[in-house]
């Protein structure tokens, strides 16, 4: 493995400090919950090695959503180390992965730190960032091992229609390959959800979290759920030799929070509507920047238009430095930086409305 620090990672927030980021749009969640506000006992939680598959009653209650048996569900270390686990599994150095770009850099850095050949369906702004199913599945060579989606997609926030999604569950099983479909933001979609990508097929891998639509990455609690015994037990052994077991503190938090999630989740539904709408006039507003319309999730991907005039770095400069504010720049994703990713959940309404204020101020004076 030959491990490389990631932009999206060297550049967050966390790590330049908060302190520094007065109107932060570069989150790809909905605001952070407080441990006070959910109401929780813990003083009395026994503090040992967990099942190694992950707390029982957790996995049973996610099953039951899903539709699937308790032990088709791995409790990871939010999905960042799903995606780790299914790539060190079912990748070797030669092997080849399938995936679309831009995405979520863990989805390609790991495969790359494996040694890992990649090849890129490009989604385009002229093409709304969609994904043509027959395209991308002629894409398919022999040495192909793994083949990977993201629906509702980071960054862009489109779709995967059902009938796409069926589509290429159907032709990954007839050639054989894995196929994974990071469902991270699936509770976030605007309209109907697709299905859940593992009940469809055997060869296939869900991966979610509770981070992004639940606002609990502190807790670093994801899981992938498989139907197929033999890709579980692969999975179980790479955990088991990175993690052993996941935190029982993370997954008690995780299993009471799920207990009450009908309690919380219309509040941020709720909120995740009233941003997007604030993003959609300003979108309306502001004619130096052009979008593909988000269609689930709290992220939108715009860019700066070529014939707006301006400069793309003064533009940074002037957004980060004068006005604190910052975004996801293109480089994140293995894009020009006239993209960038708005985040919309993670902010207060008002550090929203500052923030997109603030973005219209650095256009106009980052002449070129």
């Amino acid at each position: 493995m030959r491990y490389v620090r990631m932009p999206i990672e060297i550049e967050s927030p966390e790590q330049m400090g908060y302190d520094n980021v007065k109107f932060n749009l570069t989150e790809s969640s909905f605001r952070d919950a407080v441990l006070g506000d959910l109401d929780l006992d813990l003083s009395k939680l026994v503090l040992c090695y967990g099942d190694h598959l992950g707390l029982k009653p957790l996995r049973e209650l996610l099953a039951k959503e899903y539709g699937v048996k308790a032990d088709d569900v791995l409790l990871t270390v939010g999905a960042a180390h799903a995606l780790f686990l299914i790539s060190t599994s079912f990748l070797e150095k030669g092997d080849r992965l399938l995936v679309e770009r831009p995405n979520y850099a863990t989805n390609i850095e790991t495969p790359r730190a494996i040694g890992a050949a990649i090849d890129f369906y490009e989604l385009t702004f002229e093409d709304g960032y969609r994904l043509d199913v027959e395209k991308f599945a002629a894409m398919i060579r022999p040495e192909t091992k793994l083949v990977s989606v993201t629906t509702p997609h980071n960054p862009t926030g489109v779709v995967l229609p059902e009938a796409d999604l069926r589509k290429l569950v159907e032709i990954t099983g007839k050639k054989g390959v894995t196929l994974l479909v990071d469902e991270t933001y699936r509770d976030m979609a605007f309209g109907k959800p697709t299905p859940f990508a593992a009940t469809l097929g055997r060869h296939v891998i869900s991966v979610c979290s509770l981070s992004k639509t639940y606002g609990l990455p502190g807790i670093r609690l994801g899981w992938l759920v498989s139907t197929d015994p033999k890709r579980m037990e692969t999975l179980l052994a790479a955990k088991e030799q990175s993690v052993i077991a996941g935190s029982v503190v993370d997954e008690t938090i995780a299993l009471e929070y799920l207990k009450t999630r009908a309690k919380h989740f219309p509040a941020i539904q709720a909120k995740i509507r009233e941003h997007h709408r604030i993003l959609e006039a300003f979108y309306a507003e502001e004619k130096r920047l052009e979008r593909v319309p988000t269609e689930g999730g709290v992220v939108s991907f715009p860019r700066i238009r070529k014939d707006a005039g301006v400069d793309v770095e003064k533009f940074y400069e002037c957004l980060n430095g004068k006005y604190r504010t910052f975004v996801g720049p293109g480089h994140w994703f293995e894009q020009e930086r006239r993209s960038m990713r708005i985040g919309f959940g993670w902010p207060t309404t008002e550090e929203l409305r500052g923030g997109l204020a603030n973005l219209s101020k650095a256009l106009g004076e980052a002449k070129a």
